[in-house]
């Protein structure tokens, strides 16, 4: 089947009333036979009917055979830590999520974790970074906020070649259109609350592999720390990602236009997107994915002349986070990507002045429209009410 079909049809969920939408086990625990042996399920925080049909369409849509979901993108990310032992080393990429620069500047050290920083755009540079307590290599491709491309097949050849693991995280893209996997990655991650749910409706993560040992690693994480999707939650997922070709196709559609207007208007000193040919390694993120997302960034060269547009547009919520239908706009470096340590933001932090786009579901003209009069107004007026942002987020 194709990947359209696969978010629509489940596996089979055991319903004996042969209900069209799976139900939902809203329960912490489960009777069982008798007092000597249990039964399928026990306790939901190990595993729930709910969850585990989630887990089952989250793997098939990656091409794997594994998957546990989890609280929040965060909460997976680090249970995939939580599999390390104290004098491994991690080697990230410079251009990460802040929140995730947070986990790994300021709690994995407490634990005996080391973590390095590295270009993974460029894969000699990565070669040459490695050393013999190098375990995970933690990559994002495209990266959250400036979109840069990685080499997975590359990075997975490199990785391998001293033992350690790759994981890549695909939430800017979804399995649409990137299926890491496939191109000899170990791990996919997912912030679920992005383009798999795409209702801001959910907050959830998940952890993907073909690897067996990884997988009992991961769910013994899951089930030992307490940080499984909750059956509600889960069941929300699921109805989320019913449509997911259906939206990521549309989004990436809209993008594309508005990437263009964009790379034209004056105002823009640059503007990152994949789908644009003068994109840093556009030609190989065509030939490792089906799609560019729908995540678009571009800078002004001035701070304020930035933050007015952002206040100035109607259509784009100012907000956190990316992948829904409803677009947003945010400043990166004042929201999503707040937390990073102070020490790091010089050489980890996006520019004060770069606004990132997610391009929802609405029509594009429509779109096209508020961010041209957003221009107008920026440039028009001294400043407009400054927008609050909860700077810890």
């Amino acid at each position: 089947m194709k990947t359209a079909t696969r978010c629509v049809h489940l596996e089979e969920n055991g319903d004996p009333y042969g209900a069209m939408s799976p139900p939902i086990y809203q329960t912490a625990t489960f009777r069982q036979p008798n007092a000597s042996e249990f039964g399928e399920y026990d306790y939901s925080r190990t595993a729930n009917p709910t969850r585990t049909l989630l887990e089952q369409q989250l793997a098939k849509l990656e091409g794997a055979a594994h998957a546990s979901a989890f609280a929040s993108g965060m909460a997976a990310l680090t249970a995939l830590t939580r599999t390390l032992a104290v004098g491994d080393e991690i080697l990230a990429g410079k251009d990460l999520y802040g929140g995730t620069i947070r986990l790994l500047d300021q709690m994995l050290p407490r634990g005996g974790i080391r973590v390095r920083y590295v270009d993974t755009s460029d894969s000699s540079g990565v070669r040459s970074s490695l050393s013999p307590q190098t375990r995970l290599v933690l990559v994002e491709t495209p990266t959250n906020p400036l979109l840069c491309i990685s080499d997975i097949k590359l990075l997975a050849e490199i990785t391998h070649s001293i033992g350690a693991i790759l994981a890549v995280d695909n939430s800017m893209l979804s399995p649409c259109f990137q299926q890491p996997l496939a191109l000899g990655a170990d791990v996919v991650i997912h912030s679920a609350t992005k383009f798999l749910c795409g209702h801001s409706d959910v907050t959830a993560g998940a952890l993907i592999t073909n690897d067996a040992e990884i997988h009992r690693r991961i769910a013994l994480q899951q089930n030992g720390e307490g940080a499984g999707l909750a059956p509600f939650d889960s069941w929300l997922l699921l109805r989320g990602m019913k449509t997911l070709h259906l939206r990521v196709t549309r989004q990436n559609e809209s993008a594309l236009r508005i990437a263009q207007f964009l790379s034209k208007h004056k105002v823009v000193e640059r503007v990152y997107y994949p789908g644009l040919t003068s994109h840093p390694g556009h030609d190989l993120h065509r030939q490792q994915a089906g799609g560019d997302g729908a995540v678009i960034s571009f800078t002004t060269g001035d701070v304020s002349l930035s933050e007015r547009f952002v206040s100035a547009t109607q259509l784009f919520d100012i907000a956190v986070s990316f992948g829904s239908v409803g677009s947003v706009i945010s400043v990166p470096f004042r929201m999503s990507h707040a937390s990073i340590p102070a020490a790091l933001k010089e050489t980890l932090a996006p520019p004060p002045d770069l606004v990132r786009l997610s391009i929802g579901i609405e029509d594009a003209d429509d779109l096209l429209d508020d961010l041209a009069q957003a221009f107008r107004v920026a440039r028009c007026r001294e400043r407009v009410p400054a927008f609050s942002a909860n700077e810890t987020k």
